[in-house]
């Protein structure tokens, strides 16, 4: 089983591949506007030196002569000492002067005569920065326009566009290192109702499942309402485990105390016949004790039994019959009408077990026989209900006060009737068995006597071919 993963460090996790996620994406924006912000300041430059250049352009005799003024050299002088570009071209292809043949093409030169042209390009293995406009003679007696085009190197753009992310890096970088810190204080506090949560249940004793009274957040209520509900079914289950324990042992106690008497009186007379009686009436208490430890190992065992991994498709109507049949040839049923009815023509096929089915038939048969007098009638009838399959017992016999109905189920309730030798957990079996099949035990007195017991069970959707 692989280790535990903390919440604390499952939370951290994710907070850092959001923060790195979301942080990429603005180093990533940040470094774009560096570089855009720096265009812009630098290509501010080369605007105004291109105008400074435009007005110094002249047409003496009708031929443009240009000068280029000194304050157009420093503004293109920047502190990075830039490499400094300029070409002037008449409108007829002519160059009228320019310091480098600069890779100005066809499509740049038709670009500038629409309105200022900015365009990186390659020049002598460096990277250059060329902005171009068309200017016109206006004023002179000539009106032939010229291009005129300046330029840099990138150089000084780059290093500008790295200082600019480098203080955002900076300033970003804090951010992070404040919202980690500030992160780290919210989780710790957020996570206190936990931390004592946990100090509180380690320092309880084993046996303590009273409900916990702690303050916590409101998402946390329903973590602390589901452990005090687990509280309050261990509390109803160990109560239950004692109250089975205290009857277990009262019932024992009975007849173990009835065999010890008479075993006494035996001995304490020399009569061969009375020691016969003794021993039938010890035998008849051995037997009714070990029924009685026989059900309770059964209840047990069906309290405490895994996943119901035993099913098997089972031919209910063939259990019955099998069952009716046995129950029919013995000593114990044969003061009683037992009958059998099974409505339906073809097998009833069900997923169950039927080691658990066949104990529940013999307890309710058991039952019946005990709790109704000689020459009752008792009916099983097998019938189907929509598409599941209703299994029932029904006696006519006294039946049982319509307030102890609810209590039948209970290990060791006989609804007040001491005039038996029943134990009073057959049905509490027959109710767990019902369970472990996915339904529960249903009683019903009946009119004008009499009780009446069923389980109602899915069909399964086919049998399977070998066992039919």
């Amino acid at each position: 089983m692989p280790a535990p993963v903390s919440l604390k460090r499952r939370l951290t996790l994710w907070l850092v591949i959001i923060v790195a996620g979301l942080g990429t994406l603005l180093l990533i924006e940040a470094w774009t506007s560096a570089r855009k912000a720096a265009d812009r300041a630098m290509d501010g430059q080369l605007e105004a030196a291109s105008l400074t250049i435009a007005e110094s352009l002249q047409w003496p005799d009708g031929t443009p002569t240009l000068e280029i003024p000194a304050s157009a050299l420093q503004i293109l002088a920047t502190r990075w000492q830039e490499r400094v570009f300029y070409w002037l071209q008449a409108d007829n292809g002519r160059i009228i002067t320019r310091n480098a043949d600069l890779p100005i093409t066809q499509v740049m030169e038709q670009q500038a005569r629409s309105g200022p042209v900015y365009r990186d390009a390659e020049f002598e293995g460096a990277r250059i920065r060329l902005a171009g406009r068309e200017v016109d003679s206006a004023g002179w007696d000539t009106q032939e326009p010229v291009q005129l085009w300046v330029g840099h190197t990138r150089h000084g753009r780059d290093v500008l566009a790295g200082e600019l992310f480098e203080k955002s890096a900076t300033r970003f970088v804090a951010m992070v290192m404040i919202t980690a810190a500030l992160v780290t204080i919210a989780m710790l506090t957020a996570l206190s109702p936990l931390k004592a949560l946990r100090r509180t249940l380690r320092a309880r004793r084993a046996d303590d499942i009273s409900p916990i009274e702690l303050g916590v957040p409101r998402e946390m209520q329903e973590l602390l309402d589901t452990l005090n509900r687990l509280f309050a079914d261990q509390r109803g289950q160990r109560d239950m485990l004692l109250r089975f324990i205290a009857d277990a042992s009262h019932q024992l106690k009975t007849p173990l105390a009835g065999l010890q008497s008479t075993s006494e009186l035996a001995l304490a007379v020399e009569d061969p016949a009375e020691w016969r009686r003794a021993l039938t009436a010890v035998q008849a208490s051995a037997g009714r004790t070990s029924r009685l430890a026989g059900q309770m190992l059964s209840l047990t065992r069906l309290d405490h039994l895994g996943p119901t991994h035993e099913r098997r498709p089972l031919a209910l109507d063939r259990l019955l019959r099998d069952i009716v049949i046995e129950w029919a040839e013995r000593e114990a049923s044969q003061a009683h009408d037992l009958g059998l009815a099974i409505e339906a023509s073809t097998p009833v096929w069900i997923d169950g077990e039927a080691w658990a089915l066949a104990e529940l038939l013999h307890n309710w048969i058991d039952n019946a026989c005990r709790y109704t007098p000689p020459g009752s009638t008792i009916t099983l009838k097998l019938a189907a209900i929509g598409d599941d399959v209703r299994l029932s017992i029904e006696d006519d016999g006294p039946g049982v006060p319509a307030d102890a109905v609810s209590r039948l189920t209970r290990p060791f309730e006989r609804a007040q009737r001491q005039d038996t030798e029943g134990s009073g957990l057959g049905l509490a079996i027959a109710d767990s068995i019902a369970q472990r099949h996915g339904t529960r035990l249903r009683i019903e007195t009946c009119q004008p006597r009499g009780l009446r017991l069923y389980i109602d069970l899915s069909r399964s959707a086919s049998p399977p071919e070998s066992a039919a």
